[in-house]
Parts: C-alpha cells; structure tokens; sequence
C-alpha cells in the first residue's frame, strides 16, 4: 500500500522518520515523499528533499520559490502516478496546506501528522486543515480544544519527543570525551538548524559568549544540527575564545549544560526535557519581522513559554536579541541557584504537560484506523 510521507524541516524529518518506522511495524506499506536522512534512513523513498524548501521567513520564501514550486510538482506528479492511500504531511504549513490542495481533488486523503501553530501565528488558517484534511494529531493539549472548535476531527497524541529524548553520557563522560572541565560552568549554544538562523544568530551569539567568558571563565559548547554546519561554527570567534563544537550530541551538550542558549523552535523542547536551564532566542530579516507582527496571536514566543502559559525562560527575539541581553540572562542564571531551581521547576511542569510517552505509535494507530485496519491485525 503506497503511502506518502512528508516533513519540510530537520524536526519534521525526525518526527515522520519515527512515524514511518512505527507504520512498517503495523502494515505492509510503501512510504514515498519529502525528506531528509532520517526518513531516507527509515526506509522512505524520497522524491526530493526538504532541504530544497526548507526556508524561514516571509522574505526568504520569496527568493527560493522556484525550487519551491519544483518540490511541490514532483511530489504531486508522483502521487499521481501511485495513487496513496493517504498522505500525511508533518507540520511545514506554508507548503503542506498548498500540497494538501493539490492532492484532494486528485482523491488523496490527507492527515496532518504534528499540526502548525496556528493557534500562535494567523489563527485564521484553521479552516484551511478543516477544509483539505480529513484529521488532525496534535502534540499539545490545548491544541485539541483550538482545532476542535474549528470543526475539525483532532487527536492529541502527546508529544513525539517525550521518552525520545536522553542523554547517552553523564556530565563527567561528556566532558571527558572533549577534554572539557567537568568542575567548570558549561554554556550550551544551540545557533539554529538553518542556513539563514545560522546567518542571523551566530554573530550576535559569538560577541555574547565573549562578554559571558570575560565576566565568567565558563566552557561554551556548540552544538551543530548538521555535520556540514561544523566548519562555519568553528570560525568567526572573538580571539581568545575557542568553543568545542560537537556534532550528533545535542542531548548530550544539554544535559551537560550548567545554562543553555538556544534557538527558538524545537530545541527549546529538547532543553526542557534534558532539564537545561535556557534563554532563548531568535531573529529574522528585518521586513520578514515588520509583516509578521501583526499576525501573531500569542502574549510568548518561546514553546516553553506558551506550553508554560507564562514567562518561564527568557525569551530575546528580534531587536531584543543583543549581545548585552544574551549575556546578562545567562550570567544570572550561571550565578543565582534560585534563578537556576526556580526555572527547573517550571520545566518539570512543562514536561508534565507534553503527555506520556509512545505518541508516535499512538499517531500510527490512529492513522491504521484511518486506513480501515486495526493495528492488532494488520501484518
């Protein structure tokens, strides 16, 4: 049974890549679509990838629409071709709801697998999921009541992420292993997984650990989310500050951290569930920011904060996001152990909330019930 399988980003491809493993458990599929390594790895057989449309901003979807507009072909062309029997499309709004549009009238069903926030960002939109998917599985609790009452069927799964994430080394291990002092503070940066966060965190980020390490005599760590991002973390450091930049250790690096800076987005649920004290931060091209203003609905822009319903962490976004901020938030949190417990203690509350774990498999069931067969029975 011919299945497509979509992600447009690094969360989602490792989101859908578990998915995609825990269907083959359930049914005798074949999963095609969009993707990167992880869904490659998964068995998934991937018409193009996400790295071709993986693109933040406003702006930014403007230059890159051509390879925009090529995905969206090929991956329509071959729906057409195998004719699934749903497609399941993982958050990415900006092209999955045009692709779901695409798919419909061709008599593809279509389930969205991890919904966007638009509960946060154009809530609007809703009626869109409404009209061109046939269920919604969202991964926080309050996102069943918004879409519910935007009519349409929704399953909270909890969050994929829970149980998913753990450190393979303990704090001495992880510091052993890249000749760190285990006895001195750690700062784990997080710079974002994109091209353009990279272009727009990483001197801002650079020039605070700087007044960080002159205040503090801390180890910053880096965490790269993709090998090739490895060479350009390395380089740009204010003299006398040489950071240790690590690749496919994240959770370690966090879990390791005594604080933690780190790039809106999913990451900030990674810390959370690593219980890293953090602040977190995020900017985007000036006119990018200018035309999204008005169109968010949310008091917080941090994950933490929204599923916190209240300012746990800092959060320095836009014009906020400066050196000296950066700084003064993470020497607060490197020199105050009430501000360090108090955080945690919130972040406990956090991971509460996020639902137990086995959401991915609770997502494969109810998509093998969508597909008329019981996960019991199916081969």
């Amino acid at each position: 049974m011919p299945l497509l399988l979509s992600a447009g980003e690094a969360s989602g491809d490792m989101y859908a890549a578990q998915l995609a493993t825990a269907l083959k458990a359930r049914l005798d599929v074949q999963l095609f679509g969009m993707g990167g390594v992880q869904m490659q790895a998964a068995g998934v057989e991937l018409v193009t990838n996400y790295e071709e449309v993986a693109v933040v901003g406003i702006t930014e979807i403007m230059k890159h629409l051509p390879s925009l507009l090529k995905a969206m072909d090929r991956i329509v062309t071959e729906a057409e071709k195998r004719k699934p029997a749903l497609a399941i499309l993982t958050d990415f709004p900006g092209f999955h709801l045009r692709l779901a549009r695409k798919l419909k009238p061709k008599g593809i069903r279509n389930v969205y697998y991890i919904c966007p926030q638009f509960w946060a960002w154009r809530p609007w939109r809703a009626n869109l999921i409404r009209r061109r998917f046939e269920k919604a599985l969202c991964i926080f609790p309050f996102e069943k009541d918004f879409f519910s009452k935007a009519g349409i069927a929704t399953e909270f799964i909890g969050h994929p992420l829970v149980g998913a994430v753990q450190a393979t080394k303990d704090r001495r291990q992880f510091c052993e292993s890249h000749a760190l002092v285990a006895g001195r503070p750690v700062v784990t940066v997080l710079p974002g997984s994109r091209s353009a966060e990279l272009a727009h965190h990483l001197p801002v980020l650079q020039e605070a650990c700087a007044r960080i390490h002159a205040k503090m005599p801390v180890q910053i760590v880096v965490a790269a989310a993709h090998a090739k991002d490895t060479a350009l973390l390395k380089t740009g450091w204010p003299q006398g500050l040489k950071p240790c930049v690590v690749e496919g250790e994240t959770y370690n690096a966090l879990a390791a951290a005594d604080a933690a800076i780190v790039s809106s987005g999913t990451a900030t649920v990674e810390a959370a569930l690593l219980d890293a004290p953090m602040v977190v931060v995020y900017r985007v091209s000036p006119l990018t920011a200018t035309l999204a203003k008005p169109l968010v609905r949310t008091p917080y822009f941090a994950m933490v904060n929204l599923i916190a319903d209240k300012k746990l962490v800092p959060e320095l976004v836009q014009n906020h996001f400066t050196p000296d901020r950066v700084a003064g938030e993470v020497l607060q949190l490197l020199q105050d152990p009430n501000a360090r417990r108090t955080m945690r203690a919130g972040l406990a509350e956090v991971r509460t909330r996020l639902g137990p774990p086995g959401a991915v498999n609770r997502a494969a069931d109810a998509i093998a019930d969508l597909l008329g067969r019981s996960a019991g029975n199916a081969s």
